[in-house]
């Protein structure tokens, strides 16, 4: 029994069955550095798919400064402290007006469920809008928002699902504002229904890039249509940023800033801290107020001082090193390199995707556009055996993601487009 195998044995006895883990054959990672990885036996791997390192694994200046203020004080926010204040200024100027106050949690989980009770207390109403193939987080309350991940206990009989954004196969056929228009259509019944039942409509949660939905093409003004329907209904819009925010668009800092649809509530997560778990909620002073008037919240750990050092010194490499500016520039260069693999692949049905968060949407055919999602987890492990890590998503599981550290190059590109050729030659056509 190898390294590994060993570690699966002792997972499933201690942490119990069915932790989720990547590939067919599990990689037990070791040691990181900037976009590489390694495991137990020395082998290296080019991680194009991990946010959570968001200026690098291992970033010399984020662990100096999670050190430095460990090594000084950590305690909570009951002990008010400068580093939590210093950090929210500068985060909130990224936003500007009326996004000028936050609330520091450890996940994203709890972000968004801070979220949904916000919108609870400022419209007194429960009903909640998401897509039928999002994932906003583990909580209680939080995970009545997927059909993907749906948990067995719980109501959820205040969240109505609408159909996923999908613009290679768009809602009435037609992509562009006849597709943003059916789909404000769908969100306008589903407002109906709540109000219907007696549940009433708070608001609807919205990836802005539509990650886990398959990441569409979706224009700036997209979500005009039903943004205003939403308006019109009395209710707020939380924009759930955990995976295309700081910069990783490249062209703007957030995901709703590309779109061009200003949030009510901004969520965050993953990337904040750099892999140290900080988290938060960005808003408006009044819903701030509504909130803090309607509960006591306080969590022990959220916005501690370690978290804050992390968190402020991931904006610091952010912008010392231009990682905006390089997953702009990157992005469209791998994206590029992308479509013309797709010239030699007749299985790449649709490249698409923002910055650094990109990918190719695998169909069997791509006349009748049908998914290759077998296909695709080949692929997936195929990479992993050739030294590269990324993985699927979209509403068919068929789209390969790509969302490396932004400090990803346009050697390591070089090299992502090279596998992926040689590893879909190895595989042959998509047949599932």
């Amino acid at each position: 029994m190898n390294y590994t195998e060993q570690l699966m044995e002792r997972r499933a006895k201690l942490l119990g069955p069915n932790v989720s883990t990547f590939y067919n054959e599990p990689v037990s990672l070791v040691r990181g550095q900037g976009v590489w990885v390694w495991d137990h036996d020395g082998n290296r791997y080019l991680d194009c798919y991990n946010n959570v390192p968001h200026v690098g694994h291992c970033h010399p200046h984020v662990v100096e400064a999670i050190c430095k203020q460990a090594g000084m004080l950590n305690t909570h926010t009951r002990y008010p402290h400068e580093g939590i204040l210093n950090y929210v200024e500068r985060l909130t100027a990224t936003f500007g007006d009326p996004l000028s106050t936050a609330i520091l949690t450890c996940t994203g989980s709890e972000a968004n469920d801070i979220a949904l009770r916000m919108l609870e207390a400022v419209t007194g109403k429960r009903g909640v809008i998401a897509t039928d193939h999002t994932y906003h987080g583990n909580t209680a309350t939080v995970s009545q928002l997927s059909r993907t991940n749906k948990p067995d206990t719980g109501d959820g009989g205040n969240v109505r699902h609408v159909p996923a954004p999908d613009s290679y196969r768009p809602l009435g056929g037609k992509s562009g504002m006849a597709h943003a228009h059916q789909f404000a259509r769908k969100v306008q019944e589903a407002i109906d229904d709540l109000e219907v039942s007696g549940i009433g409509f708070a608001g609807i949660i919205l990836c802005p890039s539509f990650v886990n939905e398959g990441f569409p093409t979706l224009e700036p003004g997209w979500l005009e249509p039903t943004m205003a329907a939403v308006r019109k209904a009395g209710g707020l819009f939380i924009a759930d940023e955990v995976q295309p925010g700081f910069g990783r668009n490249g062209t703007h800092m957030w995901g709703h800033q590309r779109i061009n649809a200003q949030p009510d509530i901004v969520t965050l997560g993953k990337p904040m801290g750099n892999g140290h778990p900080v988290a938060g909620v960005v808003t408006t002073p009044e819903i701030m107020a509504a909130f803090r008037t309607s509960i006591r919240y306080f969590n022990t750990f959220g916005g501690n001082p370690v978290s804050a050092a992390a968190a402020n010194a991931m904006l610091d490499v952010l912008e010392s090193e231009k990682l905006q500016e390089n997953a702009r520039d990157v992005g469209a260069y791998a994206k590029e390199k992308l479509i013309q693999l797709a010239n030699k692949h007749a299985c790449i049905g649709d490249v698409r995707g923002y910055g650094l968060f990109f990918g190719a949407e695998m169909v069997t055919d791509r006349t009748s556009k049908q998914p290759a999602t077998k296909y695709v987890d080949r692929l997936a492990n195929e990479m992993r055996q050739r030294g590269i890590l990324l993985n699927k998503l979209g509403i068919d599981y068929n789209t390969l993601k790509v969302r490396p550290p932004m400090c990803f190059s346009k050697d390591n590109a070089d090299l992502l487009i090279e596998t992926l050729d040689a590893a879909m030659d190895t595989i042959g056509p998509a047949i599932d």
